[in-house]
């Protein structure tokens, strides 16, 4: 265990900003560059004015300016902050909780959330600040691991046991909220709250976000290729986004 407790979310951030600035951006993830950018344009088209939420180092926040959307990009991590402004690329940063956002109501055509609602303790809270600043008829987009196949003790399972042997993927305690500190690089801890999809789609139904289309995309070619066993997971979505518009 690394010591980080889940609440000082910050300070792992701020500690791994590094790490996630080398390992996830400009092409060192191809996972991101074969299917998360790809899918965060197609959501994101049209939108004018676009709130990037744990933007991180800014990566989305600049395709979205590429795009020609005007783009402010939040995170809690000083450290990916000044990353992402040192980067420019057209967006604006600042840094701030997911659930205190300095912005008005209905300031933003679109939200983006990449993989930060799942390191995020407080969900009520940021879904609150999400449906407070988009406008109505705005869009909340959310890509998070996915809640069913990414649960805590999932994973692959290569059983020599029984005969023939037999290779499938465990589904872990799928019901059960739960958080965990998991190793995800050379000791590089990061939080993970595991949520149950109906949590996901009942809290923004609460706060006007109804669901418009739900993606659940198989692993890309580039990330399938990367190890002979990955090909046995190819119908097994790793990632899943969801596209609510407020009502």
């Amino acid at each position: 265990m690394s010591g980080i407790e889940p609440g000082d979310l910050a300070g792992v951030w701020e500690q791994h900003a590094a790490w996630w600035q080398a390992e996830f951006t400009d092409g060192a993830d191809i996972e991101y560059e074969e299917q998360i950018l790809p899918m965060a344009a197609r959501q994101l088209a049209g939108a004018v004015r676009v709130l990037d939420l744990g933007c991180g180092e800014g990566q989305i926040a600049r395709l979205a300016h590429g795009a020609g959307a005007q783009v402010v990009g939040i995170d809690a991590s000083a450290a990916q902050t000044a990353e992402a402004a040192r980067r420019g690329g057209g967006p604006a940063y600042g840094r701030a909780a997911a659930g205190a956002l300095p912005f008005r109501s209905g300031s933003f055509d679109a939200v983006v959330a990449c993989l930060v609602l799942e390191h995020v303790a407080d969900l009520d809270g940021a879904l609150d600040e999400v449906a407070r600043v988009l406008r109505p008829g705005g869009r909340f987009v959310l890509f998070v691991n996915h809640p069913l196949f990414q649960t805590p003790s999932s994973g692959w399972i290569d059983d020599q046991v029984v005969d023939p042997p037999e290779q499938y993927w465990r589904v872990g305690r799928y019901l059960d909220e739960d958080v965990t500190m998991e190793e995800v690089d050379t000791g590089v801890w990061l939080p993970f709250f595991h949520r149950p999809l109906s949590l996901y789609v009942n809290a923004l139904a609460d706060r006007g976000l109804y669901l418009v289309r739900m993606l659940e995309p198989a692993p890309p070619p580039g990330f399938l290729a990367l190890a002979p066993q990955y090909a046995q997971a190819a119908s097994i979505p790793r990632l899943m986004v969801l596209r609510a518009e407020r009502r």
